[in-house]
């Protein structure tokens, strides 16, 4: 039997380079394949939902407290000591009922002293009037003389200017009594206010002095407010709202309200006032220097006052907190996108496609560092940049930015005037995923909603 033949060593020693340089090729595409691995961008995992129609209601939040529409607060005219009070904090009264007595003898004294000074007045004018009858009967008959040339002329000029004055004396004496008159009233009016009855049928809501207390009259200056009577049968929400919104705020408008103290329950309500000027707005701020308003207008916010009337009964008491929501605008049956799901792109301000035309946005539209725009070459061109509103439209595994036009929102949903229609697919979460990593044409896949630290808007 003849033995194998036994191969040459120049024959052996090729094929192990060929081996060798076999497993190389396979390494160095194994490294290769890692690299391109590592450096792909994964895709953004998406939540995504079909567009829809909707009804939308716009509304305006605002936070205040609750009032009686009626309230009436009560200040003396007069000044002097409560010497009675019958009633207490949280007493109902009704229109005419005593709410409390002054000490009066001061103003009694008055009265007796004005209506003594009316009697003289009148007395005055009796005594006057006898004057000047006497006068005009001297001033008569002397007349009657001088006609027939038996008194000289002088005489009868003295008759003539005795009666005048006769005449005069009288009408200052009724004018004095008429003085005095006015004095007997003032006097028996400031009496009479001493004695102050409830002006409204209504509920004490706040009883500030005691029995005993010097209170101040109102008639010169501002006066002890003594206590307030509300009418609770009818309340009232009075609100704060900023600047920005009180223009959509119109009388007639509903609205709803939550009181803190009814927590399981909502109210009613519609807008009844809105204020004209800003809260705090004086003659004096005027005057302040240019400087200063800055100042304060950075501090604070401008606000302005609505009123809200509460359509329901409840026991509600004066500066309970509410929540009011107010509908401001409407939309039935509309093309609206999750609040999450619209964001904003920067893009070229002077091509900026038509929302119901364009498909995308432009990819070579890409912001430089100093605000301008580079275009496809690289070369940076003079257009500024805008941001504007977009929703990404789901195509297979990737997204187009589809710039839109955005009406009115409510919680839930943007009313879409533009840009999208009924069917479309669009990304509808995560906030992170829209608002940061997508951009048009970028590689997707649907999956949960991932929980991270930046998962959600901002407050």
């Amino acid at each position: 039997m003849d033995a194998p033949p036994v191969l040459s060593k120049p024959r052996a020693k090729k094929r192990n380079k060929i081996i060798i340089l076999a497993i190389g090729v396979a390494v160095v595409a194994v490294v290769v394949m890692a690299i391109l691995l590592r450096h792909q961008t994964p895709p953004v995992i998406v939540q995504t939902a079909k567009v829809a129609r909707h009804n939308i209601t716009e509304t305006v939040v605002a936070n205040g407290k609750i009032y009686p529409v009626v309230q009436v607060h009560i200040s003396p005219e007069v000044s002097g000591e409560i010497i009675d009070l019958p009633v207490k904090e949280g007493q109902q009264v009704k229109k005419g009922d005593l709410l409390l007595k002054i000490n009066p003898d001061v103003y009694v004294a008055a009265l007796s002293q004005a209506t003594a000074s009316y009697e003289s007045s009148v007395a005055a004018v009796a005594q006057a009037a006898a004057n000047l009858e006497k006068a005009d009967a001297d001033y008569k008959r002397n007349q009657e003389l001088f006609s027939n040339k038996l008194l000289d002329e002088s005489d009868f000029i003295g008759f003539k200017v005795a009666r005048d004055v006769a005449i005069a004396q009288l009408d200052s004496a009724t004018n004095q009594a008429d003085m005095a008159k006015a004095g007997v009233d003032s006097a028996q009016d400031s009496l009479d206010k001493t004695t102050i009855a409830s002006p409204i049928d209504g509920t004490i809501t706040i009883l500030n002095s005691q029995l005993g207390e010097r209170v101040l009259g109102t008639v010169q200056n501002e006066g002890t407010e003594i206590m307030t009577i509300s009418d609770l049968t009818h309340m009232e929400a009075r609100v704060d709202i900023g600047e920005m919104d009180v223009v959509l705020i119109k009388p007639g408008q509903k609205a709803e309200l939550d009181v803190d103290s009814f927590s399981d329950k909502k109210f009613s309500g519609i807008v009844t006032d809105v204020g004209s000027s800003s809260e705090g707005l004086d003659s004096s701020s005027a005057l302040t220097s240019v400087s200063s308003s800055d100042s304060s207008s950075g501090q604070s916010a401008t606000q302005f006052q609505v009123r809200i009337r509460v359509t329901e009964k409840e026991e509600f008491r004066p500066g309970m907190s509410v929540t009011a929501q107010i509908e401001t605008r409407s939309r039935t049956n509309v093309i609206g996108a999750p609040i999450a799901s619209v964001t904003t792109r920067v893009v070229k301000s002077k091509s900026l496609p038509d929302p119901a035309k364009a498909n995308s946005i432009p990819t070579n539209t890409i912001a430089s560092a100093d605000g301008k725009t580079n275009g496809a070459d690289g070369k940076k061109s003079d257009v500024s940049m805008k941001p504007v509103d977009v929703v990404f439209i789901v195509e297979g595994n990737h997204v187009k930015a589809v710039p839109v036009k955005i009406g009115i929102s409510d919680d839930d949903y943007w009313e879409i005037t533009d840009g999208l229609k009924e069917g479309d697919e669009i990304v509808t979460g995560g906030y992170h995923a829209i608002s940061h990593d997508l951009d048009d044409g970028k590689k997707i896949v649907k999956g949960p909603a991932i929980v991270t630290a930046d998962s959600s808007p901002s407050p």
